[in-house]
């Protein structure tokens, strides 16, 4: 199609007065359109060529009428008509060559000549024929003749010129049906509409352009948008994207509807009639909407699917705002309340009542965001870190709530307490005021008195109190009150030598506190004090309060951790085998109980029975709780084989975790959580363990039982260790031996290793001398196998790492130089007289210590079990050659033993063995330098 609208009227001519029925809607599109002036004038005076028919091998035809002003055309407009003409076919159709047809019959050989020169100097497509109708005129036809033979080669034309005589010529050529009417043909040409339908296609492509541009720049706009960081500018971008989204899609629509009633029109005439048949032209016609139409489809599915991706963006984006606003929110209120929480009774119990709620929404909102992270939020990096600080904090204030729960009641309980005690002092005054002074003054009145008071003292016990020191110092002043008063009546009860005249207390007035010198009567009030002193001290300490917590959390998380693992068993596994359920579950979980759960029965049943027991029974003694671990090392090592086992789970589960099977039994168990994240708190409460026992010693420093804490510690941390090389162990590929007969998993950790051979006198470095290879070294009692990490993504999930086996050396071969010159990081593995030399580089100076030690630790138990066999092979030599070796040592004659040469050749044989066994023992460590000087 031509560059510009403009082109299209400015080739396209009209006949006066002509008339043809043309469909409303390509007349209303062609109305619609702005005509430019000058394409108009163009229009209305100019005789232009027109296209229509092909040859009989398929060349697209030109023809150009009779028209007495064609030389007056400027030959800018005449180029501008020739070369739309010539786009009008298809590439294949012009590829074969136009034919024009001149039809001067009625003209003179001016301009025939005139006609062939503009063409042959304007046509810009490939020429087959030119067809020349001559003047019919006697003399212009002699003329022609003439002309054409002296002027062919002014022409410069590449291509045969034809002069014919008649139109009955030109049917020679040409079939009949391919020609119009004016050159006596059957071809049905209605100008008007012609130009009618060129316009319309040449409108439609502008507006498929037009449509195209428009979201081609809102695509661009799209791409290049910044998301927004609140929620409100967030909604506002979003409505705005959709309502832009929503107008150009109407426009889309509205420019298909167009292209389809363009192509109705093109195609009326074979709709009204069967026996019509649509001319080359308009086939091409109908092939060029076809295209658009096609164009348009294209264009508007690839904008669909960059909206939906933009659009779902903005909605994570909307969802992500929300969360983060949510997120400020919650943390602010759970921080702001435990800092700023009262000890108080009215202001705890306000909290402890908020508690629920606010801990809910914490716990949702966290929830919220891990199922935006399964989701494939794209913002999962900051997602996840706020919902482990959303669980941490709201860990955090449950846990604080809970203490200040515990603390409001041992609070409360002390008030009663008090209130108790100060309502006993109260009575106490209240007694000793009311007592008379003179019915004391007789024996039976004295001891009367006697026996009220000390029934009032009996009732002390049911006040005793922990705490408060004005408590503690009111009850003294009482127990003194009382003291005296006691031992005042005590005299009167007895025989009286003189009146005795007692002063009873004012209510009102508080006697003064006795002297510390002041010795009390081991009764009532001793006990009563050294109680409140007793429950002050203790109480009062931080390391009850702290120690008992944590035994408090250890017990309860692990009675949480039992009904989850039960909930599992009961919910899930046991599911699997329930006839009503298995036809949901899916055939690649068929038969793989055991793989999906591994030994998770196993675990249960040991913390059910067992472990979650002896954690309770230290409660009341705490001092055993690292018993309780030190005990169980052996049965936490069932840990291992269900970890092992964890890659082939979660794959597993990656294949069938959306089975209605799952969703049937997690809607069953009310869980929030999918069974994934159940099946990883086995992992968790392994690891769950080593920082309890870190805090725990963290409050019993210098205390007793801290070095079996300390133990306990250790003990769960090398089962960490086990576990965690256990896994790494799995994923060894390439090695062609058993790694369970290797002994057992020492050490692994990756290293930077560079290799040196030496071979006879000559050594034989490695090409990457200087480049350090990345190699990952298990260590096993029997072994030492160099491997290469590898790692691969595993269906859109997070890496996994795999070894491969590279090389392999006999722990009972290998030698060891501890310091290498120049780097205190490295250190030297060789063999067989440092032939092979491995220099291996660690990322510390502790973790290389580390692994000298094991090494040193291996090497130094093959020299143990050495000297044990030799010590067998001594005994299992010939007796004489045991003789010979006691004579060496001083204890026999060697004279009568050598008595033939054989025997002789036996010893020497059993002496070099012997010999080189020692010397083997001997030198296969090197703690500081080489068996072999550095070259």
């Amino acid at each position: 199609l031509c560059a510009t609208p403009s082109f299209v009227y400015a080739m396209l001519r009209v006949q006066a007065g002509e008339k043809s029925p043309v469909n409303s809607a390509v007349a209303q599109m062609f109305t619609d359109q702005s005509v430019p002036r000058y394409e108009v004038a163009l229009l209305s005076i100019y005789n232009l060529p027109f296209a229509g028919g092909r040859g009989k091998d398929g060349a697209p035809i030109i023809t150009f009428p009779e028209f007495a002003g064609f030389s007056e055309i400027p030959d800018e407009d005449f180029l501008n008509v020739v070369t739309y003409l010539t786009s009008i076919p298809s590439l294949e159709a012009a590829s074969i060559g136009f034919i024009i047809i001149i039809d001067r019959r009625r003209d003179k050989w001016s301009a025939v000549k005139a006609s062939l020169t503009r063409i042959a100097g304007a046509f810009p497509g490939n020429l087959q024929l030119v067809f020349v109708l001559r003047p019919s005129r006697f003399i212009q036809r002699a003329i022609a003749d003439i002309g054409i033979k002296l002027y062919r080669d002014d022409f410069k034309m590449k291509v045969p010129i034809i002069m014919l005589n008649s139109v009955s010529d030109l049917h020679g050529y040409i079939d009949k049906c391919q020609l119009t009417r004016e050159l006596g043909g059957t071809l049905e040409y209605g100008h008007s509409q012609w130009i009618h339908h060129r316009t319309a296609i040449e409108n439609f492509a502008m507006t498929v352009k037009t449509t195209a541009q428009m979201l081609q720049t809102f695509g661009t706009d799209l791409a290049e948008t910044e998301l927004p960081n609140d929620v409100q500018c967030t909604e506002e971008l979003l409505s705005a994207h959709t309502d832009h989204h929503c107008k150009l899609k109407d426009e889309l629509k509205l420019a298909v509807k167009q292209g389809a009633t363009l192509l109705t029109c093109i195609r009326e005439p074979v709709t009204r009639s069967a026996n019509s048949k649509l001319s080359p032209d308009e086939l091409e016609n109908v092939a060029t909407v076809e295209r658009l139409l096609a164009q348009l489809d294209e264009t508007e599915k690839a904008f669909d699917q960059f909206w939906t991706k933009h659009h779902l963006k903005l909605e994570q984006c909307l969802q992500l705002r929300h969360f983060e606003h949510d997120f400020r929110e919650v943390s602010h209120w759970l921080v702001v309340s435990n800092l700023c929480a009262s000890h108080s009774g009215q202001n705890v119990k306000h909290k402890l009542h908020d508690k629920p709620l606010s801990a809910y929404k914490a716990q949702t909102l966290a929830l919220h965001g891990e199922q935006l992270i399964q989701n494939n939020h794209y913002a999962v990096d900051s997602i996840r870190p706020k919902c482990v600080e959303l669980r941490r904090i709201c860990d955090d204030f449950t846990n604080e709530t809970k203490k200040k729960y515990d603390i409001l009641g041992k609070s409360l309980e002390l008030h009663k307490q008090l209130d108790k005690a100060s309502q006993w002092c109260e009575a106490g005054i209240y007694l000793l005021a009311s007592q008379a002074v003179d019915k004391c003054q007789s024996q039976e009145g004295a001891e009367t008195a006697l026996v009220e008071i000390e029934k009032f003292l009996a009732t002390a016990k049911e006040h005793q109190l922990s705490n408060p020191k004005e408590i503690l110092q009111k009850l003294e002043d009482v127990q003194e009150m009382f003291d005296k008063r006691q031992v005042s009546l005590k005299k009167l009860a007895a025989k009286q030598t003189r009146p005795v005249q007692p002063v009873a207390p004012h209510p009102e007035s508080s006697p003064k506190r006795a002297s510390p010198k002041t010795t009390r009567p081991a009764g009532v009030g001793g006990p009563l004090i050294s109680a409140f002193r007793y429950s002050i001290q203790y109480y009062s300490t931080p390391y009850f309060f702290s120690f008992s917590h944590i035994i408090n959390e250890l017990i309860e998380t692990e009675r949480v951790y039992v009904e989850e693992l039960q909930s599992i068993i009961e919910g899930y596994a046991s599911e699997m085998d329930n006839p009503s359920l298995l036809h949901l579950i899916p055939s690649m979980l068929q038969n793989k109980k055991d793989i999906l759960f591994g030994n998770l029965p196993e675990i249960y049943e040991f913390h059910n029975r067992i472990f979650l027991k002896e954690l309770e029974n230290c409660i009341e003694n705490p001092e055993l709780l690292a018993r309780c671990f030190l005990k169980r090392k052996e049965d936490l090592q069932i840990y291992e084989k269900y970890c092992q086992n964890k890659p082939r789970s979660e794959a597993l589960w990656r294949q069938c975790g959306d089975s209605i099977f799952f969703q049937e039994c997690q809607r069953k168990l009310d869980h929030k959580l999918s069974l994934d994240a159940y099946l990883l708190k086995p992992v968790q409460r392994i690891t769950k363990y080593q920082l309890l026992l870190k805090e725990m010693l963290k409050c019993s420093k210098n205390s007793e039982g801290t070095a079996e804490l300390e133990e306990a510690l250790a003990t769960v941390l090398d089962i960490i260790k086990s576990v965690n090389d256990s896994m790494h162990q799995i994923a060894i590929t390439g090695y062609e031996g058993d790694v369970s007969e290797l002994g057992k998993l020492l050490m692994q950790g990756s290293f930077n290793v560079w290799t040196d051979h030496k071979k006879g006198h000559n050594k034989v470095k490695d090409l990457a001398r200087f480049k350090p290879m990345q190699r990952h070294l298990f260590l096993y009692t029997k072994m030492l196998l160099f491997c290469k990490k590898r790692e691969e993504n595993t269906d859109g999930h997070e890496k996994t790492a795999s070894y491969s086996f590279k090389n392999s050396l006999k722990m009972s071969t290998v030698g060891i130089t501890e310091n290498v010159k120049g780097d205190n990081k490295k250190f030297e593995i060789w063999y067989n007289g440092r032939e092979e030399v491995y220099i291996i580089q660690a990322s510390s100076v502790e973790l290389k210590n580390t692994w000298i030690s094991e090494i040193r630790k291996v090497l130094t138990g093959q020299l143990e079990a050495c000297r044990g066999k030799t010590q067998c092979d001594l005994m299992m030599l010939p007796s004489f050659c045991s003789s010979i070796l006691h004579v060496l040592l001083g204890q026999k004659s060697m004279a009568v033993f050598i008595t033939d040469f054989s025997c002789v050749l036996a010893l020497f044989l059993a002496l070099t063995c012997h010999f080189l066994l020692l010397s083997y023992v001997v030198f296969k460590v090197m703690p500081a330098k080489p068996l072999l000087p550095h070259p």
